[in-house]
């Protein structure tokens, strides 16, 4: 499961919106006194309520960032008086035209970068030192400045302020769609942080992720303690993504498949604690054992230096610019309220609490103790991933790669089957071309991913991962979720009421839509399952897969708090406390239902280096998942999916309403999980 791939411009927005009001850095105070303000809000006392509200958070929000460069205490004066609107036709006016050049602006900002970016994302052949300096580059960064500058920024702010996501979500189900798109237009101008800043994040960032899509384990070089080579000669699985997949893919393996799955954990395990040997890193040239972690030559062991915790100073790397930043948003004064209370609209206490009482749910154990009794041994750390509740987990991996080679030999033969896709979920052939038109298929140096459009016009892009002999049913799974991502990309731009409500409230919601394509993978194929039990695996299969990913999850929470705590870190001291906060989550939360203590095999995830703060979206995007599948089950997929994905942006809770019914809770995937479990024993 892949995530969303508008790569910088997500991380950079995280910044620019969705944060709570914010004064300048000290450097650039606001030179307006209050006595200025309490004159000018006295002087339009007579405005209506509505108005008034607006004027007076307006005025207010623009005071706190006027620079003495943006003008006078009497050029401020004017600026309010000349460019406040009271509601009606002008406003109206004022509304459309900024939504219109917005979309302008970012979209093709977006463009560029998606362009400038396909030499290191898709397989073009060799990456030059030129390519990875164009991709740390982000001709965006100087847009805010720009429009703080030209006083654009001070015209929206002025007309359509900032509401808190408190007020946010006291007026949810009262304001109309027209006050919503107001209020997503006053989300964008919450702060002025420096150009400088907002490059060098994106540079760190994109190192971050070169790292990781380059990170290649060479698995026909991997030894056993016999040395033997359990794996094909030609198998090459990036960290961790490729890694997993391939672990889960042996569940259906009954001579080897839990001696290769031991190999695996531990590769991931050297990797955590940086004692892979940095000459195996990419290279074919050498054998590992990762038990005893040997290197050889020829049959010569060899000496070799671990990789030097590179793992870890990406992250501080990333931590270090995000501290910076904190200075310009004092109301949200760390990453971790932007990024939760800002981004996800949820705050990081409530989505902690969610997760725990998830995962210290009895429910926990009592499918555990089903996996052993059907794995027939005791459980392993690396049982996070049983895969054996699915479908395909009784097929061979080998046959499934057989179909999907020969139906996928190229991106063009992908491109060419969306429309299949889609009216096999139930769209009528005219909108499912409607739709694919505006998609199109990259074949992708990672695992895959999707980038959205943000303009109109402009088309969301497939990447998806296909080798010279055709896409594995690996590649082949992670491209039908990246293909949901894709479909809700494109509705909820195109065919959304208002350009300012396009998308979905947090990533969490895109995952969501884009695990209801994934789990039908196998009935795009005509190999789904008839297995009278197929809706009771379904859910031990989304239950189990939560747990999992909360466990990564708080993982990631626990190692930004810690960061922000030990602001000095050194890249040594942060691979310590992220091994031991592993630990300490696995100890607490999965120990007692695994019988197996201290493994830190949670912190392995790759989201941790290149995407901060990320992880969070996926369980949530599971229990979304899981509302969804239980409101639509019996009705037109392709039908309810493009209804969801028209809602828009709106915040979490209000959007399932509108979509399920419900609020977000993990009780529906629990209750119906103990129902499951009372099936199958039966």
């Amino acid at each position: 499961m892949k995530k969303i791939k508008l790569l910088l411009l997500i991380c950079i927005l995280t910044v620019l919106t969705n944060t709570s009001y914010s004064e300048p850095h000290s450097e650039e105070k606001g030179n307006i006194s209050d006595d200025i303000v309490n004159a000018i809000l006295l002087n339009k006392s007579k405005l209506s309520s509505t108005d008034n509200l607006r004027f007076k958070k307006g005025v207010v929000q623009a005071q706190k960032l006027w620079n003495e460069g943006d003008g006078s205490d009497e050029d401020f004066q004017s600026f309010v008086q000349d460019n406040f609107y009271s509601e009606g036709p002008k406003l109206d006016t004022l509304f459309e035209k900024v939504q219109r050049n917005l979309e302008i602006i970012k979209g093709h900002f977006n463009k560029m970068m998606l362009d400038i970016k396909m030499p290191v994302a898709l397989e073009w052949g060799e990456i030059t030192d030129l390519d990875r300096m164009f991709d740390s580059y982000d001709p965006s960064s100087h847009l805010e400045s720009d429009l703080y500058k030209n006083k654009i920024a001070f015209t929206v702010l002025l007309n359509f302020p900032y509401f808190s996501l408190e007020e946010k979500r006291a007026n949810e189900d009262k304001w109309s769609r027209k006050e919503w798109a107001y209020a997503r237009l006053g989300d964008l101008f919450t702060s002025r942080v420096k150009s400088k800043l907002l490059q060098d994040f994106a540079k760190v960032n994109s190192e971050a992720d070169a790292y990781i899509y380059e990170y290649y384990i060479y698995m026909g070089n991997i030894v056993d303690d016999k040395g033997n080579h359990p794996f094909p000669k030609e198998m090459k699985l990036i960290t961790h993504w490729n890694l997993r997949d391939e672990l889960k893919s042996q569940y259906s393996n009954d001579k080897e498949g839990l001696k290769k799955q031991k190999l695996i954990y531990s590769i991931m395990q050297r990797i955590i604690t940086q004692e892979i040997p940095q000459k195996f890193i990419n290279s074919n040239e050498y054998e590992w054992n990762p038990i005893t972690n040997v290197l050889s030559q020829n049959s010569n062991v060899i000496e070799f230096e671990s990789e030097p915790n590179t793992r870890y100073q990406k992250i501080l790397n990333q931590f270090e610019v995000l501290k910076e930043i904190d200075d310009y948003s004092p109301s949200m004064s760390t990453y971790i309220q932007r990024k939760f209370t800002g981004e996800m609209e949820m705050s990081i206490d409530e989505v902690e609490s969610l997760f725990v009482s998830f995962v210290s749910s009895p429910t926990v154990k009592k499918v555990a103790s089903l996996i052993k009794n059907r794995l027939g041994r005791d459980l392993q750390p690396f049982d996070i991933w049983y895969d054996g509740f699915k479908s395909r987990s009784s097929i061979n991996e080998e046959d499934l790669n057989k179909i999907t080679k020969k139906r996928y030999p190229n991106p063009e033969a992908v491109k060419k089957d969306l429309p299949n896709i889609l009216t096999k979920f139930g769209w009528t052939k005219e909108r499912a071309k409607y739709i694919t038109d505006k998609i199109e298929v990259d074949p992708s140096r990672g695992a895959g991913h999707a980038w959205g459009a943000v303009m109109k016009g402009v088309s969301a892009r497939l990447r998806t991962k296909i080798a010279p002999d055709g896409m594995d049913y690996k590649g082949y799974n992670i491209a039908v979720h990246e293909v949901g991502h894709n479909v809700e990309q494109t509705l909820s731009l195109y065919d959304i009421d208002y350009y300012m409500l396009n998308g979905v409230p947090n990533t969490a919601f895109t995952e969501a839509l884009a695990f209801v394509f994934q789990m039908r993978d196998l009935e795009l194929l005509g190999m789904d399952s008839k297995d009278p039990n197929k809706h009771n695996l379904y859910v031990l299969d989304n239950f189990w897969s939560t747990y999992e990913i909360m466990g990564a999850s708080l993982v990631d929470q626990k190692t930004w708090m810690w960061l922000y705590e030990n602001p000095n870190a050194t890249k040594v001291e942060l691979n310590i406390a992220v091994n031991k906060i592993s630990k300490e989550i696995w100890n607490k939360y999965y120990a007692p239902v695994f019988g197996l203590e201290n493994s830190n095999i949670l912190g392995v995830y790759s989201h941790m280096i290149s995407y901060p703060l990320y992880l969070s979206a996926y369980p949530i995007g599971h229990l979304i998942e899981f509302q969804i599948e239980q409101y639509i089950r019996g009705k037109n997929l392709g039908t309810e999916f493009e209804r969801m994905a028209k809602i828009g942006r709106l915040t979490p809770n209000k959007w399932m309403r509108e979509a399920t019914g419900k609020n977000i809770t993990t009780d529906p995937l629990i209750k119906e999980t103990e129902k499951a479990l009372e099936q199958i024993k039966k």
